[in-house]
């Protein structure tokens, strides 16, 4: 991975202004190649130039589970300039709403501040608390430590702060103490990282923080004790269950979630007693009901989800150490008004256009409500830029989308469809795939047009060979993408590049089975197969050998008188 890294290079800043920083565009890609709920970490030292895209990002974010951090340097006044299009405040924004982080400092901090890479990049990472305020105000965040929780390490952003750690047993250690009885301290730019000592006790504990200006406060930590959840909507029919909904849950109505829970030796030896939704940014909270399912899944239900960006917190007890825990989600999610439904029946085909029906109600007030769409890869779209909505009333349109003709088959594209309006909106995250028609459904033909053979037993082959001689043709089909040998030691050679292809096979006859493959551009496989094995009857014999074998025997039958 480092050799790769060292290969990437700048281009733009404020020597080259035709290359501006889109930073977002880079997040965009990452998020649709990644996989679900991986760690980005995103460095730069201006503000994005592509701001129009930072919905789409709520929206992958959301649909991903993933984690952005941002690392930006402070440039110097010398060079610093314009930058029109956002501010560090977005960046703030996106990691928040993804449970990240987003670090300030200088060129020079930059290697002490990666540490959080180090940390984030290990095995059975989960959060135990994510909070906070914006504006600042002096406030507590408790938490439990179980004693499955490992390197639990605490990460504080913000400027002009201050703040105490206390343990279950009352003891404190103050932020100015970079050594304590309860953890070593670091700051760098404007991050506190605080690692508690291997001895941390088991049980409540408490961080106090006094601060008049924004901060985030982040708590995580190594255990096999962790939790992830989808929003599900039940469906019925002859296979009733559950399925996963994309987008954001609907405002004043219940929902439902389903947990999956791990535990240490298994989800029985976990006892949950909260599933709550909290409020990020305040000590908001709804208790869910759950219901197990079996195998480790809870069903979560809610009668109404709170207002706001919301997680959800996990609370229990593990009963190999009889110790409590909490396990909190990162992604941050909130409700809409808006609902918009999307779903994909086929695959695109390249160079087709591919219809795309789409609905969108609103539970709010009526009005013109904004289309957005966008893709990962660029393809050509149309829709329609608004749509008139009637509270509880779906409306209808289309979206068209048209990949190149030069599209290769298996292509995947990341489609993000937006309805909005005022403060309000919601999204569909659709995957879609490029897939060339098959309309060829025969195989290469293979024909053998001559075999010479004058191949004696097999005891006798080491100095004679053989040859085959077929033609290979794949008639009105795709055409022939390869040709090569299944089964035999010998050479094979093109004699005529033309339709019908003919290809010559030289062996020698101690390697006597011959097969040769032909597969087209779809994958249809044709076959060409000869032997030139013998029955296992034994060589005949040579003259001179008969001779001598009468010989013998006329000695044995001839007596002397």
């Amino acid at each position: 991975m480092k050799t790769e890294i060292s290969k990437l290079r700048a281009v733009g800043g404020p020597f080259n202004p035709d290359y501006p920083e889109m930073c977002y565009s880079g997040i965009q890609l990452a998020l649709t190649t990644a996989p679900a709920y991986s760690n980005i970490y995103v460095f730069t030292d201006a503000t994005a130039k592509d701001g129009h895209l930072k919905d789409t990002l709520v929206a992958l974010i959301r649909s991903t589970k993933s984690t952005v951090n941002f690392f930006k340097t402070v440039r110097s006044r010398r060079r610093r300039r314009s930058t029109g299009g956002g501010t560090f405040n977005d960046y703030k924004d996106l990691a928040l709403a993804s449970g990240g982080q987003a670090i300030q400092v200088s060129k020079n901090q930059l290697p002490q501040a990666t540490a959080i890479i180090l940390d984030t990049s290990t095995s059975a990472l989960v959060t135990v608390l994510q909070q906070a305020r914006n504006p600042g105000k002096p406030d507590s965040f408790s938490f439990d430590v179980d004693a499955s929780l490992k390197n639990i390490t605490i990460y504080i952003t913000g400027s002009a702060l201050s703040f105490t750690l206390k343990n279950p047993n009352g003891i404190t250690q103050s932020h100015s103490q970079t050594n304590g009885a309860l953890a070593a301290i670091s700051t760098v730019g404007n991050l506190w990282r605080t690692t508690l000592n291997a001895d941390r006790a088991s049980g409540p504990w408490q961080i106090s923080i006094t601060s008049n200006n924004a901060y985030t406060v982040k708590v995580t930590g190594q255990s096999t004790i962790a939790f992830i959840y989808d929003f599900v909507e039940k469906f019925e029919g002859p296979h009733p269950g559950y399925a996963v909904l994309t987008g954001r849950p609907q405002a004043g109505q219940p929902a439902t979630l389903m947990l999956p829970v791990m535990g240490r030796k298994g989800p029985d030896s976990l006892k949950v007693k909260e599933v709550s939704l909290i409020s990020v940014t305040s000590s908001g909270s709804v208790v869910a009901d759950t219901t197990s399912m079996g195998d480790g899944s809870i069903l979560v239900t809610v009668s109404s989800v709170p207002e706001g960006e919301f997680v959800i917190l996990l609370k229990g007890t593990d009963t190999v150490s009889n110790t409590d825990f909490q396990r909190q989600s990162t992604t941050q999610m909130s409700v809409s008004k808006v609902n918009i439904q999307a779903t994909v029946s086929s695959s695109l085909e390249p160079g087709k256009l591919f219809t795309l029906p789409f609905s969108v109600l609103t539970n709010g007030d009526g009005g013109d409500y904004t289309i957005n769409a966008r893709n990962d890869r660029d393809f050509k779209m149309d829709y329609p830029k608004s749509l008139t909505l009637k509270p509880g009333k779906y409306s209808n349109d289309i979206l068209t989308i048209t990949p190149p003709p030069e599209t290769l088959s298996g292509t995947d594209v990341t489609l993000t469809l937006e309805a909005s309006r005022g403060a309000d909106s919601n999204y569909v995250v659709l995957r879609l795939s490029v897939l060339e028609k098959i309309t060829d459904f025969f195989p290469p033909v293979c024909e053998i047009i001559n075999i010479v053979d004058a191949c004696p037993h097999v005891s006798q082959c080491k100095d004679y060979v053989w040859e085959v001689s077929a033609n290979i043709t794949d008639g009105n089909g795709t055409g022939i993408e390869s040709v090569s040998l299944n089964q035999g030691n010998g050479t094979l050679t093109k004699v005529i590049d033309s339709d019908p292809a003919q290809y010559r096979y030289n062996a020698s006859c101690c390697a006597q089975v011959f097969e040769m493959v032909a597969v087209d551009k779809i994958g249809n496989v044709g076959k060409c197969f000869h032997s030139i094995v013998r029955s296992a009857s034994a060589p005949a014999p040579k003259l001179s050998v008969l001779l001598i074998l009468s010989l013998l025997f006329s000695v044995f039958i001839i007596r002397p008188n």
